[in-house]
């Protein structure tokens, strides 16, 4: 059996094959190509063998540029692992001398697998792989809108500060449009007064009228905001508009496609007995709605991957950090936050909406806060107490009952 670690670079690739025995056998650099690979697999074809069944693989999972060279020796019989990062820097310490190259890391990636401390990889089927492209697209644009938001907070405070007194939101559709077309404290302490009355009732659809431009104006003619540069302050301000409404345009397509990819998975999988318009279990969760349940589905694959609640609660890095050595026992411990960050903030965000709309998780919450817990602390406290749910209703294909008295196993008692 032969074992072939791979340092994974954007450009080029480092490979190092070991024999049973840990003696190296090929070591050669791999361009990150169809040309390259070939290479690669005709030199362990003439050097070690042709059988792909010989020849196990193991990369690190840095950033995407493991995919290609993933899909290309799956595609062609050979076995390859796929370790976090973590894992291989832990395994370096294992070395006396502290030295870090390309070949050092692609020799202990090798010797890691020899040791036999990884697990083979599976990539995620299409469907999954689908709803985790758009969930992590859709979370990025949700990011750069909210970016876009505090610039525009930014300006506001700069040359018109009163102005979010004037609506519950800053970013409501009839207040975007105002300040689309009235960009300044000037514009707007000088319009006729009927005229932007006429504008807001147009816009609210009759909601806002004469009270709320009598307001607006009136902030305008004695802001305290700053009268230089305002003719710039104000077209960043158009233009930041533009690109949050382009945006959360963009977004909206996303979420389209989200319920199109989840729709297909359902189909795949043929789930029993779910609620009208629902099609995973896990949207039956209070807290959990589609675009939520896309991105917990593809952030964790199949299910049955994981062989308890607290594996894949660690698998979220929602777990705790244990501190222990000799008599010391550590009490002060946090979140892990090593396993995966897009699951992670999916359930985070779960939570948040659970401890307001889950009876049960709303009252575990308060018991936390009345114990004089952070509200962060808290939160995170009903996140791994949701993963546990999660973990239970995906597994058993069971739908949420709020009268069902569920329970973490004993394994997971401690979680």
């Amino acid at each position: 059996m032969f074992f072939a670690g791979v340092d994974i670079a954007k450009k080029q690739h480092e490979v190092c094959v070991l024999n049973a025995d840990g003696e190296q056998v090929l070591s050669m650099p791999v361009t990150n190509s169809v040309a390259g690979t070939e290479r690669l697999l005709q030199a362990i074809h003439n050097r070690i063998s042709p059988d792909p069944g010989l020849v196990t693989f193991c990369m690190e999972a840095t950033g995407h540029y493991w995919l290609a060279l993933y899909s290309f020796l799956t595609q062609r019989g050979y076995t390859v692992h796929v370790v976090n990062p973590i894992q291989s820097d832990a395994a370096r310490d294992l070395y006396i001398r502290k030295s870090k190259t390309d070949r050092k890391d692609a020799y202990i990636l090798a010797d890691l697998m020899r040791m036999n401390k990884t697990q083979p990889t599976s990539m995620a089927s299409e469907p999954v792989l689908r709803l985790q492209t758009l969930s992590r697209t859709r979370f990025a644009f949700v990011d750069q809108v909210s970016s876009l938001k505090q610039r525009v907070l930014g300006i506001l405070d700069r040359i018109f500060p009163e102005y979010p007194q004037c609506f519950s939101d800053v970013f409501i559709k009839t207040s975007r449009e105002l300040l689309k077309t009235f960009s300044t404290p000037e514009e707007l302490a000088e319009v006729d007064l009927s005229e932007l009355a006429e504008f807001l009732a147009e816009h609210s659809r009759g909601r806002l009228g004469a009270e709320r431009a009598r307001q607006v104006q009136s902030y305008a003619q004695s802001t305290f905001g700053i009268s230089i540069a305002v003719d710039a302050f104000a077209l960043e301000l158009k233009l930041l508009l533009d690109q949050i409404e382009f945006i959360e345009n963009q977004i909206s397509a996303i979420e389209q496609a989200i319920d199109e990819a989840m729709a297909e998975l359902a189909a795949v999988n043929q789930p029993q007995a779910l609620p009208k318009g629902v099609y995973h279990v896990i949207e039956t969760i209070p807290g959990i709605g589609r675009v939520l349940a896309a991105a917990i589905i593809g952030e964790t694959g199949e299910i049955d991957r994981f062989a308890s609640a607290r594996k894949y609660v660690a698998f979220a890095g929602l777990d705790a950090t244990v501190r222990e050595s000799g008599q010391f026992a550590g009490t002060r411990n946090r979140m892990s936050k090593r396993g995966s960050p897009h699951l992670r903030r999916a359930i985070w965000l779960a939570a948040i909406n659970a401890r307001r709309f889950n009876p049960e998780l709303r009252a575990y919450y308060e018991a936390k806060r009345a114990e004089g817990k952070h509200v962060g602390v808290a939160t995170g406290a009903v996140a791994r107490r949701l993963a546990h749910l999660i973990h239970a209703l995906w597994r058993d294909q069971r739908v949420f009952d709020p009268d069902y008295r569920w329970a973490p196993s004993r394994a997971d008692a401690n979680t």
